[in-house]
């Protein structure tokens, strides 16, 4: 093939089964590593009488009431849901960039790479996001740690008493902010960290190249960052919609809209954005860590398989 033809043909990309096996090995790292961050800001979330004065309050608060081990609760689904979503995730967004490439070029342009990472946000809220995270954080509004003391023994046994008590649509609730949420995060995600890949390391997909794991991990912190920022209201609105029980008949929130204007109404503006703090401590170190691992599986695929580069 002559150097002009080798121009002009698709570039090779990166097969969907292997952005899957690198996002769910991703998830898995990140769970264990960040799930005590997580348990705080469902706690902050949550907290409507000011029991906790902040991140640090809150953590030594449940490490000294609780125990230090209760700063893992909801690992199992969270670990489980992370490993499923990212694989989803990489999976879904791979297949969704090959439908939106130019067949001729194989070029991806910035708006199907938004489109991309929306449907691949939207694909995992519905399908993984919102029945792991009812269950989680059902899990992690609990307080203590005597199984006897507590309403839900664990995931399963919370997954069948929500059904139970009120029904399959139960463990979906809070799908609208929900889909909101990942779509949204999905899109910017996705397309920063391309950009910055590029932009940073002169990275560019099928190129060969591996990037090195603190490499990613900046990529990665820095296409986490503006998700949280952006779609904080539908983050709380969500966490407080999956933790309402139909104890008495009666919901507090009726849906999404309503939950927005009660909290405005009753907590003001700033309650919209409850959590904030320890999300930015969360979800960019998580997509660093998700993104080191991952780049590397994909990375060294791209040397051993396409070749599109001198290794």
């Amino acid at each position: 093939m002559t150097m002009k033809e080798e121009q002009q043909s698709p570039k090779k990309t990166i097969p969907p089964y292997m952005k899957a096996i690198s996002g769910s090995l991703g998830g898995v790292v990140e769970a264990c590593c960040l799930q005590p961050i997580d348990v705080i800001k469902t706690r902050l979330q949550l907290d409507r009488s000011g029991t906790y004065k902040g991140i640090i309050h809150c953590g030594s608060t449940i490490s000294r009431s609780e125990g230090v081990r209760a700063l893992w609760k909801g690992l199992t689904p969270f670990a489980t849901h992370l490993t499923l979503k990212y694989t989803l995730r990489m999976w879904s967004n791979a297949m969704l960039q090959s439908a939106f490439k130019d067949s001729a070029t194989g070029k991806l342009s910035n708006q199907a790479r938004l489109l991309s990472g929306f449907g691949a946000g939207v694909l995992e809220a519905l399908v993984i996001v919102t029945p792991f995270e009812v269950v989680k954080i059902r899990l992690q509004q609990q307080r203590g740690l005597s199984p006897e003391l507590l309403k839900y023994k664990g995931p399963v046994h919370c997954a069948r008493m929500i059904i139970r008590e009120e029904g399959l649509r139960g463990l979906w609730a809070g799908a609208a902010p929900t889909v909101m949420r990942n779509g949204t995060n999905q899109a910017a995600m996705f397309t920063a960290k391309n950009a910055f890949d590029v932009l940073l390391w002169k990275k560019h997909e099928g190129d060969g190249k591996v990037l090195q794991p603190w490499q990613s991990m900046i990529s990665g912190f820095l296409a986490g960052t503006a998700g949280p920022v952006c779609t904080g209201p539908f983050d709380v609105v969500k966490t407080r919609l999956m933790a309402q029980t139909r104890e008495g008949g009666v919901l507090k929130y009726k849906g999404m809209i309503h939950a927005i204007r009660t909290i405005y109404a009753e907590e003001g503006l700033r309650a919209l954005w409850k959590g904030l703090l320890p999300r930015l401590m969360r979800i960019p170190p998580g997509q660093a860590i998700m993104w080191a691992v991952a780049d590397q599986v994909t990375g060294l695929y791209e040397r051993r398989y396409l070749r599109s580069a001198p290794l």
